[in-house]
């Protein structure tokens, strides 16, 4: 293939009517071109397009006044070998590739990002990559594409290709949500997926497509053969103009992430970010709530501080006249919004204060008997597929062998029997592809968290520590010497995982049964019994939790996953089940893996 060619002009009409006099192509040829030159760098944004009329095109945009007063640079990406799928295929890579990169606000319309098959794709896209280049050394991108891909600004952007069971998701949703507006009747919409199935993508994309939706007012801007075009209407527009539209986001750390992505994105704001305690305190109702790992919204329970203990208590008596312990989390959201979008996974729940699996149950159960229940099974995380969460589950009940072993391809799944061994391969993989962590169920006491010199893990004479910070631990500097918990990791994607099975899970090899210490787990809220509800919580109440942590840590590695395992028989039965005989020192050397 011929190699592509970079054109650059200034956004104005004198220079587009010179520029299209020297060459036909440039009036009548498919290309790719990206606007940019804000004139400061605070207003810096960059707009992506595709068009067949490239000087045409151009005159449009001239005429589009914030178009006009936003940009002040065009790059036109040339090629002899360019088609109408090529140049879709090339704009929706750049697209994503700027919004991971950070540098500007990308000002493109969500309608759908297409991910075409089409003639010689795969060697198109290696051109892709030069193209990239030309423009980095351009200054149109900062970083590398590993360095963008591994990014929390990419893998939460709204610009995302969906999986075709995302794209009915949000297309049935959509459309149920507008004749909703239009009749006036309330909703509740439920997505369900494991691990990795992409439910905060979609609800980000939600977010983003409706405040598209709302203001968008010049349709060229709609590419027609768009997945969503069809929403981009006038009677659409009006129905949400002035609606009250909130994202819910129960866990701290990805709620700071959401924030900076929803910062770099035009037409959603970060106050449309919410805690549930933001949508109890809220004197007017919201028109729309999507809530984002509805699994980790609390019941009555003991809160984390005193005072929100007592913010419970006064929120239930603003919304409902009396404190009534029954009422949850998810109640307040109910009570205070008209249409709810609910993303969650009944089998996330990690601590005694998380809803109930019972009335997560009972939310999917309504929302199928009103043919508002989307199930999401497509695996976007783990390359080694949809089959391997319920690999893992299955493995943490005990109902496991290597017999019943999928297979996983060339997804890196090993069991070391040195923890130092795992750390130094945790590493290796860090240099070589980044986001590779250590991770660790709960079952060391967070001594460092007081004393900044004290260690909590202690392990084949490695001594480590525990998560120094809680909000936007993995992509902290820190973060590679340190050992993160559920509660910085859950909603995450990793490369690598280094998962550390510790103490709290053992293994009966007669019984062939999985149990917990509870001595050993060390997360005083994720085991205390629940005074305001009188519940106290057995052992087989704790091995849930326990095991739904261990499933949630031993998905979050889309590359491989590592595991290290303290209780010697619950090790050899990983192992086992694995499939791979357990990694150790001499293995790794014999391997190459060590000191090379």
């Amino acid at each position: 293939m011929t190699p592509s060619e970079i054109e650059k002009f200034s956004f104005n009409p004198a220079a587009i009517k010179s520029w299209a006099a020297d060459d036909e192509r440039r009036k009548n040829w498919p290309v790719v071109y990206v606007l940019d030159g804000a004139k400061s760098p605070a207003a810096a944004s960059v707009y992506v397009g595709e068009t067949a009329k490239a000087a045409a095109r151009m005159r449009q945009h001239l005429a589009n006044e914030e178009k006009r007063s936003s940009f002040r640079r065009v790059r036109v990406v040339m090629d002899e070998t360019f088609n109408k799928s090529a140049c879709l295929d090339l704009e929706s890579h750049l697209i994503r590739w700027l919004a991971g990169d950070g540098q500007y606000t990308v000002m493109n319309v969500l309608a759908g990002i297409t991910d075409a098959r089409y003639y010689e794709r795969d060697l198109y896209r290696q051109g892709f990559r030069e193209i990239f280049e030309k423009l980095r050394s351009d200054g149109v991108f900062q970083r590398s594409i590993p360095e963008i891909e591994n990014s929390d600004l990419f893998k939460l952007s709204p610009f995302k290709v969906l999986t075709p069971e995302q794209a009915i998701a949000v297309e049935d949703i959509v459309e149920g949500l507008l004749e909703d507006l239009a009749t006036g009747a309330p909703s509740t919409s439920v997505i369900e997926g494991h691990p990795g199935t992409g439910k905060t993508i979609v609800a980000i994309f939600l977010m983003k497509m409706l405040a598209d939706i709302r203001d968008h007012d010049d349709a060229d801007e709609v590419e027609p053969d768009s997945m969503f075009a069809e929403f981009f209407v006038p009677e659409n527009r009006a129905l949400l103009q002035g609606l009250r539209i909130g994202f819910v986001v129960p866990q701290q750390s990805l709620r700071q992430s959401i924030k900076r992505v929803f910062k770099k994105t035009p037409k959603v704001a970060e106050t449309q970010i919410l805690t549930p305690f933001d949508v109890g305190v809220s004197d007017e109702k919201w028109d729309v709530l999507v809530v984002d790992e509805t699994h980790r919204l609390n019941q009555r329970a003991n809160q984390s501080s005193g005072v929100n203990n007592k913010r419970f208590v006064d929120l239930n008596e603003k919304l409902f006249g009396r404190d009534d312990p029954s009422k949850t989390q998810l109640d307040w959201i109910k009570a205070q919004s008209t249409h709810q979008i609910y993303l969650l996974d009944a089998e996330q729940t990690v601590r005694p204060a998380d809803l109930p699996k019972a009335v997560l149950r009972a939310l999917a159960k309504e929302a199928r008997s009103a043919r508002r229940l989307y199930p999401l099974s497509t695996q976007m995380r783990v390359r080694a597929g949809t089959d391997y969460v319920e690999f893992v589950r299955a493995m943490l009940r005990g109902e496991s062998s290597a017999a019943n072993r999928s297979d996983f391809g060339d997804y890196d799944l090993r069991v070391f029997d040195d923890l130092s061994e795992m750390r130094s391969e945790v590493l290796s993989r860090n240099a070589e592809h980044g986001l590779a962590r250590l991770v660790a169920g709960y079952a060391w006491d967070w001594k460092s968290r007081h004393d900044k010199r004290a260690f909590d893990i202690e392990v084949d004479g490695l001594q480590l520590r525990w998560n120094s910070q809680a909000k936007d631990w993995i992509n902290s500097p820190a973060s590679i010497d340190e050992v993160g918990s559920i509660h910085t990791v859950q909603g995450y994607d990793l490369n690598y995982a280094g998962v550390i099975i510790g103490n709290d899970l053992r293994f009966d090899p007669k019984s062939h049964r999985l149990f917990i210490d509870r001595e050993s787990y060390r997360d005083s809220k994720g085991k205390e019994n629940n005074k305001q509800l009188g519940i106290a919580y057995s052992d087989d109440d704790l091995l849930e939790f326990i095991r739904n942590i261990y499933g949630v840590l031993l998905t979050r590695g889309m590359r491989g996953t590592y595991v290290y395992v303290c209780d010697p028989a619950l090790r050899e039965y990983v192992a086992g089940v694995i499939g791979r005989e357990v990694v150790t020192a001499s293995a790794e050397h014999d391997r190459g893996l060590i000191g090379s």
